[in-house]
């Protein structure tokens, strides 16, 4: 059912919970897992990158995700793209003909304010397949 799963990633507690969920769903439908991480670009004149967004950082989220769920037997494909987080998970999943993203929520849609703010929602509200929000 689901052939390809995307899961935008980051150092956040939530994405590391919706891994479990992850791993359970593609293992069930041995689907092909691809694993994104979005760096949003940094404006000129904006003080110097934050380590955590750094290229070495970025490529260690990436290896060390794809290391976990080798660790469940799951092979897993990475990619790193640069720009705006929603727009940038639902052009790829656009691009890898994805069946399904999975994503943590940090739980900001609760309000009319945190709506505005969420990567998750705007995901939901863009995306070109159906997207699991892991609470």
């Amino acid at each position: 059912m689901f052939k390809t799963v995307l899961f935008p990633v980051d150092r956040s507690q939530e994405s590391r919970q919706a891994a479990e969920t992850v791993a359970t769903l593609v293992k069930t439908h041995q689907s092909r897992l691809i694993i994104l991480s979005v760096v949003e670009p940094r404006e000129a004149d904006a003080p110097a990158a934050d380590a955590m967004a750094s290229p070495e950082a970025v490529a260690e989220l990436l290896q060390n995700a794809k290391k976990m769920f080798s660790q469940q037997g799951i092979e897993a494909e990475i990619l790193e793209r640069e720009g705006k987080p929603a727009f940038t998970i639902c052009d790829v999943a656009d691009d890898i003909a994805a069946d399904l993203i999975i994503m943590g929520c940090r739980g900001l849609g609760l309000t009319h304010e945190g709506t505005d703010e969420s990567v998750t929602n705007r995901v939901i509200s863009l995306s070109p397949c159906p997207v699991l929000v892991v609470p």
